[in-house]
């Protein structure tokens, strides 16, 4: 008796997504089918890539690891919140919203420095493309992937052990559909001010100096792609630049009015709302903003497709 009191006790109870809305059941249905989309779409990416050789590049090899991120990221929070909502069980005990706050922040914090080092990739490319096969080597390409796994887990490992540290009042009750460190820092009993300026320093490091770096690399890309002389070549660098930036307006745009807007604890709602387009829809977006103005990636498909309907 006395255990099953004091598992209770570390239990957190998630008051899901917008409680007190009439239509939820649709939202939810719609969410899941956004999902499952998403998860189709990042999949069959992947699929491609290591499938077709025309596609074994670094620019590729890169945007894989970026879809096996966003299917990482939303498969750790919608399949949670769907199964809350139908058993109606809200409960997720302390080591599974720690657990889930450490893949959250990981895989979040891991896009951000894969996004910055894939523009580092199509600099290279385009500013200086004879030496690109040596620059971006097999070799470089994997120090870069592990390298944003490894500050993501390591930047994550910090914010978990701070985060779940705190004296939680009672009822333990998240204001949110996943655990997410803003939220339960909502619920905590003891003053958090120099934790919150933690985060802010964290949001500079991971969000604004990468954006930063980012914007500047792409004025010296535009600079150079301006001068070519072939408008095809122009044409080219310019869809891959367009829709690595719309990847970058994605990701950076909901982390930034989250964890750098004043007062974004207070602000549940809101936040709710951008989590959601964050994790649901950016990893529907991210796919299609690399395949459908991609000719490249329209070729290996139908490639694809022709080899399944030869083999019936």
């Amino acid at each position: 008796m006395w255990r099953g009191n004091e598992t209770e006790l570390t239990d957190f109870t998630l008051l899901g997504f917008f409680p007190e809305f009439r239509h939820i059941t649709v939202v939810i249905f719609t969410i899941l089918l956004i999902y499952m989309v998403a998860f189709t779409g990042n999949t069959l990416l992947i699929l491609l890539i290591w499938l077709d050789s025309r596609l074994h590049t670094p620019m590729y090899f890169l945007l894989s690891q970026l879809s096996f991120m966003d299917l990482t990221l939303t498969s750790s929070i919608v399949p949670k919140m769907a199964a809350n909502f139908f058993s109606g069980q809200r409960r997720i005990s302390f080591l599974a919203c720690g657990t889930q706050i450490f893949f959250s922040l990981t895989v979040g914090i891991a896009e951000c420095i894969l996004i910055t080092v894939m523009c580092f990739d199509r600099y290279v490319a385009i500013r200086n493309p004879l030496r690109y096969p040596v620059i971006i080597s097999p070799r470089v390409c994997l120090q870069m992937i592990a390298m944003s796994w490894a500050g993501g887990a390591f930047t994550s490992m910090g914010h978990v052990a701070f985060t779940l540290h705190f004296h939680i009042c009672s009822p333990r009750e998240i204001p949110h559909f996943f655990c997410e460190v803003m939220a339960v820092l909502r619920i905590v009993c003891e003053d958090i001010s120099a934790y919150e300026k933690a985060v802010v320093v964290t949001s500079i490091l991971v969000l604004l100096l990468p954006l930063s770096l980012i914007l500047s690399s792409y004025v010296l890309i535009f600079l150079t792609v301006l001068q070519m002389n072939s408008p095809e070549g122009r044409n080219k660098a310019l869809a891959t630049c367009s829709s690595h930036l719309c990847v970058v307006g994605l990701y950076f745009g909901p982390g930034m009015c989250i964890y750098m807007r004043p007062g974004s604890a207070k602000t549940p709602k809101l936040n709710q709302g951008l989590f959601l387009f964050g994790t649901v829809l950016t990893p529907l977006l991210n796919p299609l903003a690399y395949s459908l103005r991609n000719k490249e990636v329209i070729g290996a498909l139908k490639t694809l497709i022709r080899k399944c309907q030869s083999s019936r």
